[in-house]
């Protein structure tokens, strides 16, 4: 069965290139084999051996388990044994594991650690056209890397839209095209613009079903939400239509999904599933909305926030494509010819040049590397959101004045997460609160949702959560789910009963103990505060001060930095209580409208305490003649001290003899 994939028949010719070349761009579609054949053949090349490794990079840790597990199975082991992979939070590789999937954060991660990649003699970039931060970043880092290490190669997978641009970027290196397996595709375009996609695409599915010969239909979305709703729709309309009608078998994929339900997409089919990155087999009819769901920086606040937007042309032609790897398919797009041509951007912008940089600077801060202007980025970011996010650091106290790596900014980096939960969890020692902390910090890392909250029993389920809300927010109800299911000795009927994920608490659990030996690395006690969860709200403070809010009287709240409207999500368990006045949240997602995720509520003091540099208290000394209810008004975000005559800052230039150094020079 390999042997009949397009990448077989080049097989000769790609170890021939990258034996002669360093490094090279193949490009190839999905279907060719690529993911899975050519490390195969390099193991078979012997790149795999003297105890080195070939290390695959996905964007997606869907991609990264579902590809290790099809190429152990070829291989003929067990996963972890010669072929692994890892992901956040979980390796699944041995002393024995010659074929290496990982996510590209995770390399990112390992460069931290070892920039040479000692433990490496290839390196493939997959589905680099993907463009995440992640990949971008290695980009430049393996450029580097390259150079210090003539004997290692680098292959960068594309499609083939960027061939030509990822070549002249890398030194216009060679490209080797892969034959996809391609079947002519026809395409359908909605003869005036949908008002609904949802119901559009879900009433494409149905029809396709009734009057198209039998085949796999792929409906792409945007998010949990939609698809567990579509699924629900499809099954009701499947079954008023009785049993004379053929079935129609409907399977869910996306990134929260358990991987157990997650592989079932890869069953030689029933019918019908929606897209990752992999390539299902047996699919003849793509339904394509033209919608993603994508974090857009926004630089007033200084941080992400979810969007559904429209798709770029370069999407959907990949979307497209997908129809036509079995045999001739058909593509449905729910949006006019005109739209395609007129109103899509030609290729997705990448999300270097869209998103927080702050995680991505620290990280490139901690390898050496203090000229961020001078970084070899494919697409440079905007100087504005670096400016933010090294604002966003400075006040954090992961940056000096300098704009160079303090102590504490070190130490932040060797936490996998966000700058600001990474803060938190070290202050919480501080605060005497860590073991309380890691607990949180773990929950929030590990899954998006620990809560099950089924359409036919929601009350049951809103019922049962309700008993572990805390009157502080949804920091401490989850350290509350914490420690019941730890008090009930993890016990699974436990979860049932009271409508918790099993394997999401259990998943905390793992990331809960890689976070200790991290702690223990730095030698960072820790302690529990006992019944004090004060202490715990105000190390939350010191981490997450930017997304501060206070109560509007009319309605929902304002963001204290830009004063943005934003609201208590119905989820919350501060929701309909009514009475906190300051909250902190962890996120904002924009639905209906731009909604808080995980809030607590604080005291507008412990803002001042925990960025003294972000934040002043207005009326200088004379506090008495205010009244309390101004008094707690008139804390304000002070100017970004980065802007205009420091923007040297972003850059080690300015002053010889300091700042450059480092492992990167």
């Amino acid at each position: 069965q390999r042997e009949s994939l397009p990448a077989y028949k080049m097989r000769r010719q790609f170890l021939d290139a990258v034996r002669q070349y360093q490094l090279m761009i193949v490009v190839g579609d999905t279907g060719s084999g690529k993911t899975t054949q050519l490390t195969q053949y390099l193991a078979e090349d012997g790149y795999g051996g003297q105890g080195l490794m070939i290390g695959c990079t996905q964007p997606r840790r869907v991609a990264a388990m579902s590809v290790a597990a099809r190429v152990s199975d070829e291989v003929g082991c067990r996963i972890g044994e010669e072929v692994g992979y890892t992901i956040r939070f979980e390796d699944k590789t041995s002393d024995r594991t010659r074929i290496k999937y990982m996510t590209d954060g995770i390399m990112q991660r390992e460069i931290l650690l070892d920039p040479e990649l000692d433990k490496y003699s290839v390196i493939m970039l997959d589905e680099a056209h993907e463009r995440t931060i992640a990949t971008d970043v290695l980009f430049g880092l393996l450029k580097k890397t390259l150079k210090r290490r003539p004997d290692m190669k680098l292959i960068v997978t594309s499609a083939t839209l960027d061939a030509e641009k990822f070549s002249s970027y890398f030194n216009e290196c060679p490209i080797l095209t892969i034959p996809g397996r391609t079947f002519p595709v026809e395409i359908m375009y909605s003869r005036e613009p949908e008002s609904d996609y949802l119901d559009a695409a879900l009433t494409t599915v149905m029809q396709i079903h009734l009057t198209e010969p039998a085949g796999d239909i792929l409906l792409f979305l945007t998010g949990k939400e939609e698809i567990d709703t579509s699924c629900e729709i499809l099954f009701e309309r499947m079954k008023a239509l009785g049993p004379s009608v053929p079935e129609l078998i409907v399977l869910p994929i996306y990134g929260a999904l358990p991987s157990e339900i997650a592989s079932k997409i890869f069953d030689p089919a029933p019918n019908g599933a929606r897209k990752t990155s992999i390539t299902i087999d047996g699919i003849y009819f793509v339904v394509d909305p033209g919608f993603v769901k994508q974090t857009a920086y926004d630089a007033k606040l200084g941080m992400d926030r979810l969007q559904v937007t429209p798709i770029s042309q370069a999407q959907a032609k990949q979307r497209a494509g997908r129809a036509g790897r079995t045999g001739p398919g058909k593509c449905f797009r729910l949006y006019t010819e005109n739209a395609f041509q007129n109103e899509m951007l030609p290729t997705t912008i990448p999300e270097i040049q869209r998103q927080n940089l702050a995680n991505t600077i620290l990280m490139l801060k901690a390898m050496g590397i203090n000229d961020l202007l001078g970084f070899d980025f494919m697409d440079p970011p905007p100087t504005n959101t670096m400016l933010t996010a090294l604002e966003e650091l400075y006040a954090l106290g992961a940056l000096d004045d300098e704009g160079l790596l303090t102590r504490a900014g070190r130490r932040m980096a060797d936490f996998p997460m966000e700058p600001s939960l990474a803060k938190s969890l070290i202050a919480s020692v501080e605060l005497g609160c860590s073991d309380e902390m890691l607990s949180i910090v773990a929950m929030i890392s590990a899954v998006q949702t620990v809560f099950h909250r089924p359409k036919e029993k929601q009350q049951q389920a809103d019922q049962k959560k309700s008993r572990f809300h805390d009157p502080a927010g949804d920091h401490l109800t989850l350290l509350n789910v914490y420690n019941g299911w730890k008090g009930a000795g993890k016990s699974d009927p436990w979860c049932f009963e009271n409508f918790v994920q099993p394997r999401s608490m259990r998943r905390s659990e793992d990331v809960r103990k890689q976070l200790v030996q991290i702690l223990e690395r730095h030698r960072l006690r820790i302690v529990s505060c006992g019944r004090e969860s004060v202490r715990v709200r105000q190390a939350l403070c010191s981490g997450f001060f930017r997304n501060s809010a206070r109560k509007d009287p009319t309605e929902g709240y304002k963001t204290l930095v830009e004063g943005t409207p934003v609201y208590m999500h119905p989820s919350s368990s501060l929701f309909g209580k009514g009475q906190a006045e300051h909250v902190i949240y962890h996120s904002l997602v924009e639905t209906t409208r731009e909604y808080m995720n995980n809030v607590t509520s604080i005291e507008p003091k412990w803002l001042v305490e925990a960025a003294p540099t972000f934040f002043e208290v207005a009326g200088g000394g004379k506090t008495g003649e205010l009244s309390k209810r101004k008094r707690e008004e008139v804390i304000k975000p002070l100017h970004n001290r980065f802007a205009g005559e420091d923007d040297w800052r972003l850059s080690a230039q300015r002053r010889q003899g300091r700042g450059g150094g480092g492992t990167w020079g």
